[in-house]
């Protein structure tokens, strides 16, 4: 069981902890009304996800650095910090769901097409709806994968203890 101080003393981290996370999530509410909205906007959605994905990368690297003050290895810490986090929050943020809601999207209108005779607006906005009805059953499975897939290569490169959190 969990020490009730170590639950009240932990940091909060704004990007994985508060409502800021939920940004990381941008491109896929993006793809998820890709049918229903100019291409620009999805491609401003994934600018917003790569914001927030940069800026936690960032943060990692700040944080990094202030609890590595004495140690030679500074500048290898803040690095490593910056680039697993990096590549994790695009993998796991970005690309993979981003691609998965816009297959997901493409294949619905395309069955919808297929199957139905319903008007192309309410086969667009029912695809929307299947989008944004898969992101929390996507979130898990894709996360658990990227840590595995960064867990059995890059992160064999820097040592376990330096993994992301």
């Amino acid at each position: 069981m969990k020490d009730t101080a170590d639950t009240h003393s932990k940091e909060v981290d704004i990007y994985r902890d508060t409502w800021v996370r939920f940004l990381g999530y941008a491109n896929e509410v993006g793809e998820a009304f890709r049918a229903l909205v100019p291409v620009s906007a999805v491609w401003a959605s994934y600018a917003v996800a790569t914001a927030y994905v940069s800026a936690d990368a960032l943060d990692k690297g700040r944080k990094a650095a202030a609890a590595h003050t004495e140690d030679h290895g500074k500048a290898v810490r803040v690095a490593v910090a910056v680039v697993d986090t990096f590549i994790w929050q695009t993998l796991a943020s970005v690309a993979i769901p981003g691609f998965t809601i816009n297959r997901v999207c493409a294949a619905s209108l395309f069955l919808l097409g297929k199957t139905t005779r319903w008007p192309l607006p309410v086969r667009k906005w029912t695809t929307t709806a299947i989008g944004l009805s898969t992101i929390p059953f996507i979130i898990t499975p894709i996360d658990r994968s990227v840590d595995f897939l960064l867990d059995s290569s890059l992160r064999k490169l820097y040592g376990e203890g330096e993994k992301h959190d």
